[in-house]
């Protein structure tokens, strides 16, 4: 079908995009009547997505129309933090943030500006990847580093192979060997798993490596639980068995990559037995599944986003995609490896943020430190805070700095949102935007390779507007004049699709606004590194002249996380906490809804049986879990979905709505990890000790 369509009843159906931050940026439809949106639905003739929405998507249309949802300018009338607000025109809204913006310039200059832009928003036009880029760029703001939540990954991946994009997801039923590595699509990101089960009805063996036996990893044929942070070291005591097998693939490695023999050095200390004690994996577990990769072809290995979220994260991205080097598996349909595949859309990235202006070479600042930046006051000190589909003071490390920089009355803070989150809170100036049913937009996917426009079904709720449109009334109010800061939505998707890339080849905004969506030209099956690699050698560098340059091992190895391995902190911390996906919220989204609040239940803490024995804790009971950056309080589920030393704690949840003692992020650290300055909140030591018992809860 294409974008819109009339039904005989008179209803309308429009084709969109889901704009949240999933590897599958699901196509869907939305049906129209009399001007409003009564039905929102998969669309099934999507290749990837095939109707299938989340159960979260599957309220989208609900959220979008929730009582609480952010419909009029707001101003600030009481503390900061308390959420008190008066009702203002957007005239006064725009007319106070042109005056302090203006001023905040005149004191110390543009980059005493932080646009702070998240993952609440995917799209080019309205969210991460563009949106407000060219006024930010016109005043001089500091840069934002777009997100932490992957980067390290992506990072290590590119650091390795050359480039962030391995395999096609679409060539998983033509695997024979699949392993989830810290993966777990059942919750964060359904439809890959129908391929994974083509793969398993054509033969294929399913592992799952994760701290955490998951709603996928009950589903695997196998599970091996690891210490967080610890996963680079399993995959060199995999290839240790290979190796010690002689079963590499020594064609390829001449052929195809450098260094091979110093790499191997390394490969060669990671003995099982040494990599055992590091990952609590065990001996034979390590030997079994090393030798299931020897001799399984084609083997494809899927890791996500949770597993580099701590201090060696990069590094571990980088030893796991060099697997398929070492096996030969990158020549093979089916065989290789995915972290993402966001970097296949080779868009005019660049026209799109610039216009017509120069690359930004202000200062790049970062939500990982966000607190600490806030309260430095560095030369110049961050003086406005531009916030959009962010909401860190529920998702952002150490929370309690991070409030206690926001809540700086000098700082004048300017929030864009859709509902009114803790963040919000924080603002001297609201201003309420549109949700992806109101606006249009263009979107790529991380998790397939296909280009999608999103079409707006309905008018605007109440005084909402587009971020685009924001952005540039913010423009007329500072005077500016450059003519790209006033493109419309549609010039700017053509800016973006401005390329001679052959990858978007026969790929323009008509034909996208006229399908839907459309796959990037690429080749099938897609083989990117089966005749080498995109470097400057050509071949995947063991040995990366570009790590050292960093300062980094140059070599594929195992960094220690920051707090797991930590045998002296262990003693006063003894369990390491992750944070893992929400089934029912993604990241902060949906955590207002009262459906998935209900399902997902309260804040909840699980250990390991041996662990809540030890502590002498029970199902149900309420528990303080701490560390020396702070603590928060959770129910104590007690299950073996944990191994002991492990506790688990679902990320989420909006601490305005469960009480400003649930937010785990209190004690996660504002610290870097070892590439490209993503986050560790996976990288965390804690104790739990009982507050209440159950029957007193």
């Amino acid at each position: 079908m294409t974008t819109k369509s009339q039904r005989p009843d008179g209803q309308q159906v429009i084709r969109g995009a889901c704009p949240l931050d999933c590897p599958d940026t699901c196509s869907w439809d939305v049906t129209v009547e009399n001007g409003q949106a009564v039905d929102l639905r998969g669309a099934k003739d999507h290749p990837f997505t095939q109707g299938n929405l989340c159960v979260k998507v599957n309220r989208y249309l609900e959220h979008t129309q929730s009582p609480d949802r952010l419909l009029h300018p707001l101003r600030r009338t009481g503390k900061k933090g308390a959420g008190d607000f008066e009702r203002i025109t957007w005239d006064e809204a725009l007319d106070e943030i042109g005056t302090q913006l203006k001023n905040t310039i005149a004191r110390h200059g543009g980059e005493s500006i932080w646009p702070c832009v998240g993952t609440g928003h995917m799209g080019f036009l309205q969210g991460i990847w563009g949106s407000g880029f060219r006024l930010w760029n016109a005043l001089g703001a500091s840069r934002h580093r777009v997100t932490i939540c992957s980067v390290a990954g992506v990072a290590g991946v590119t650091m390795t192979v050359g480039q962030p994009t391995g395999m096609d997801p679409e060539d998983l039923p033509k695997s024979k060997l699949i392993i989830m590595w810290g993966y777990n699509p059942l919750s964060t990101g359904n439809h890959a798993w129908r391929f994974i089960s083509e793969a398993r009805r054509n033969g294929a063996h399913l592992v799952a490596i994760d701290p955490i036996r998951t709603r996928s990893a009950a589903q695997a044929d196998e599970h091996i639980p690891i210490l967080p942070g610890t996963d680079a070291a399993l995959a060199l005591g995999l290839l240790n068995v290979i190796v010690n097998m002689g079963a590499e693939d020594v064609d390829y490695l001449e052929t195809h990559t450098s260094d091979w023999p110093k790499f191997r050095d390394r490969i060669l200390q990671y003995t099982p037995e040494r990599v055992a004690e590091i990952t609590r994996v065990p001996v034979e577990t390590i030997h079994s599944l090393g030798r299931r990769i020897a001799t399984t072809r084609p083997t494809a290995i899927r890791s996500s986003m949770g597993m580099q979220r701590h201090a060696g994260g990069g590094m571990a991205i980088r030893a796991l995609n060099a697997i398929p080097a070492v096996t030969g598996d990158w020549q093979y349909p089916g065989g290789g490896a995915i972290y993402s595949t966001g970097a296949a859309f080779v868009g005019n990235a660049a026209k799109l943020r610039q216009g017509d202006f120069k690359r930004q070479t202000t200062r790049e600042l970062t939500t990982t430190r966000m607190g600490e930046i806030l309260l430095e006051r560095d030369d110049p000190p961050v003086d406005a805070l531009i916030l959009y589909g962010a909401n860190p003071a529920a998702s952002s490390p150490q929370q309690e700095t991070l409030r206690r920089g926001l809540s700086r009355e000098d700082l004048f803070t300017v929030v864009i949102e859709n509902f009114p989150t803790d963040t919000v809170d924080y603002a001297d100036i609201v201003l309420p935007s549109t949700m992806q049913t109101e606006h249009a937009d263009i979107h790529n996917a991380f998790g397939h390779m296909h280009l999608q426009w999103n079409e707006p079904a309905v008018a605007p709720a109440g005084e909402c507007l587009p971020h685009s449109e924001i952005f540039r009334r913010i423009a007329r109010v500072m005077g500016l004049n450059e003519p790209c800061l006033y493109d419309s939505d549609d010039d700017m998707a053509r800016a973006l699709l401005d390329t001679d890339h052959p990858a978007l080849a026969g790929i323009t905004l008509e034909k996208l606004k006229e399908q839907g969506w459309m796959r990037l030209n690429l080749p099938r099956p897609y083989l990117p590194f089966a005749e080498g690699f995109p470097t400057e050698s050509g071949k995947l560098e063991f040995n990366s002249s570009k790590a050292s340059a960093k300062d980094l091992d140059p070599i594929p190895g195992f960094t220690e996380p920051g707090e797991v391995t930590d045998e002296e902190l262990a003693k006063r911390y003894p369990l390491a906490l992750v944070a893992p996906a929400s089934h029912y919220f993604l990241n902060t989204n949906f955590g207002n809804m009262p459906e998935m609040l209900q399902r997902a239940g309260p804040r909840r803490v699980t250990l390991n049986p041996e662990d809540s024995l030890l502590r002498g804790l029970s199902d149900g009971d309420v528990a303080r879990i701490f560390n020396d950056r702070g603590a928060f309080e959770a129910e104590i589920v007690v299950s073996d979905v944990v191994q002991p030393g492990v506790a688990a704690s679902t990320k989420g949840y909006w601490p305005k709505i469960m009480g400003q003692n649930a937010n785990l992020n209190l004690t996660v650290a504002e610290r870097d990890s070892d590439m490209a300055g993503g986050a560790v909140f996976h990288d965390n030591r804690v104790e739990v000790e009982l507050l209440r018992r159950a029957e007193a809860a």
